[in-house]
């Protein structure tokens, strides 16, 4: 089934949701006098990536009729910052909790926390090591990074040095990105790793880290970008470098910066997920879950990838430019 085909049953399962339940969930919070509470915590307040989920969880909000709160530490490093505004979204005791996890064992004690406070929580993006958590939305992760290696394989061929740049080691979608990705390429004996590298989701960092990488492996034939901020970073470092015409890249997410750079055959594809999906669900699964309701375990809202011959096909610009009309 195709991506599309998936969202668009996403979306349909979504809508049978709400009429199933969201009008006598609304008559009993009308008798309390309030709207549910919904707290979105993810791990960076900003960035395309992060600013699209806000936008998908906005817009379901207002459409049930939600007040929602978004939270995130200035960046993805930030741990403690992350972990404090867990603490304080319980005091402030919401009706439900989505959180992307910047780390997936660091959060997990206050995500059960949460629980026993009677918060019900949403893992969205990245999951988290905590069993009372009522569902997790988002892209299959280690897929994922299978479909970047096979890409890339297929670019380089079977005989070739390759880079990751990776953003936090020990965020769960970040670490089986790269499982996937080097499950898949170590099929090949003659595909080697020869370095991995994590830049926190700082594109000056990963610019940095980029550099460094192509003077230390001057044979280097391909390098991995595992998410939007280090596939920032390496589009411009590869650039400047002049080897964006014979070096192969393969990114994660869709800023603008890639797809000019997708455009101009520098970036070979891109491996794009779904934020809108992913905020917009994750408040109808979080609201669900207020209401004592069963949510599935897992939405996978899927990724694909993009390149310069497909990106042009309607269901994918759906996924660049989820806003367009």
């Amino acid at each position: 089934m195709s991506l599309h085909k998936n969202i668009l049953l996403t979306a349909a399962a979504c809508l049978l949701l709400v009429t199933a339940g969201c009008s006598s969930a609304n008559r009993e919070l009308g008798e309390e006098g309030r709207k549910p509470v919904i707290d979105l915590i993810v791990k960076m307040d900003h960035g395309d990536y992060w600013n699209t989920v806000r936008m998908g969880a906005e817009v379901a909000a207002k459409e049930y009729n939600v007040n929602f709160k978004f939270s995130a530490p200035e960046n993805e490093n930030d741990i403690a910052g992350q972990i404090r505004l867990m603490e304080q979204s319980i005091k402030e005791k919401p009706d439900a909790i989505i959180l992307s996890a910047t780390d997936y064992m660091a959060l997990a004690q206050v995500t059960d926390r949460a629980s026993y406070a009677g918060i019900p929580v949403i893992a969205m993006d990245s999951e988290v090591a905590s069993t009372k958590v009522k569902s997790y939305i988002g892209a299959n992760n280690y897929e994922a990074g299978q479909k970047a290696a096979e890409r890339l394989i297929q670019l380089t061929g079977t005989s070739a040095e390759i880079g990751i740049v990776n953003f936090v080691q020990g965020a769960r979608n970040a670490d089986q990105r790269e499982e996937g990705f080097t499950d898949y390429a170590a099929r090949f004996s003659g595909v080697h790793i020869v370095d991995t590298v994590y830049c926190g989701s700082d594109e000056a960092l990963a610019y940095q880290l980029t550099k460094e990488m192509l003077k230390k492996f001057p044979d280097l034939d391909g390098i991995v970008a595992m998410n939007a901020e280090a596939s920032i970073g390496v589009g411009k470092a590869l650039a400047e470098s002049g080897l964006d015409r014979s070096l192969k890249l393969i990114t994660f997410d869709n800023p603008p910066e890639m797809l000019e750079l997708l455009q101009e055959k520098k970036v070979q594809a891109m491996v794009v997920q779904n934020p809108f999906s992913n905020g917009y669900l994750a408040v109808v699964s979080a609201l669900k879950a207020a209401r004592g309701e069963n949510v599935d375990e897992r939405y996978d809202t899927g990724t694909k990838v993009i390149d310069l011959e497909n990106m042009l096909w309607p269901e994918n610009q759906k996924l660049l430019f989820p806003f367009v009309k």
